[in-house]
């Protein structure tokens, strides 16, 4: 019987590590406000406790240097946007980064979009400091319309 407590234990904060993955600790929030019910402020934390959407394979075109393919993980946009209430008929998001870059994506280009904690399983935070913490990533747009170090995702209508 003992056996099995210690096993079950053990099961338990093996699942527990796995779930958190190791991430580190970071002082980043991102908000969503725009044409939404209710603004919402996530801090890193919160966004590494929602589930995690994973992206395989996906082709990163880029506008300088060579095309990559890679995978991503990190928490599916629509949740996100349901969640602070974005009204029924958003048309486009502008993302905003922390150095002042801001572009306007469609909603039909941020279909399947993630806002992004890891880059071939590997925390963008650790592995690529300068383009981290977060980053939106949009399978249907090239990749010079992915927003790195994201800090604001405005919900706009017409």
């Amino acid at each position: 019987m003992r056996r099995w407590i210690l096993a079950l234990l053990v099961l338990l904060i093996v699942a527990l590590m796995a779930a958190c993955g190791g991430a580190p600790k970071v002082d980043w929030t991102l908000s969503i406000t725009g044409a939404v019910d209710e603004p919402l402020s996530l801090s890193y934390q919160d966004l590494v406790g929602e589930p995690q959407a994973e992206l395989s394979d996906l082709l990163m075109q880029r506008t300088h240097g060579e095309d990559s393919v890679g995978d991503w993980s990190g928490v599916a946009l629509d949740p996100l946007l349901k969640h602070a209430g974005a009204a029924d008929g958003w048309v486009s998001i502008t993302a905003l980064a922390a150095d002042g870059y801001a572009i306007e994506i469609s909603r039909a280009e941020l279909e399947g979009a993630i806002v992004a904690l890891k880059a071939q399983g590997e925390w963008i935070a650790k592995a690529d400091p300068d383009h981290g913490p977060i980053r939106l990533v949009c399978p249907l747009t090239p990749a010079d319309r992915w927003v790195f170090q994201l800090n604001e995702l405005q919900v706009n209508t017409p």
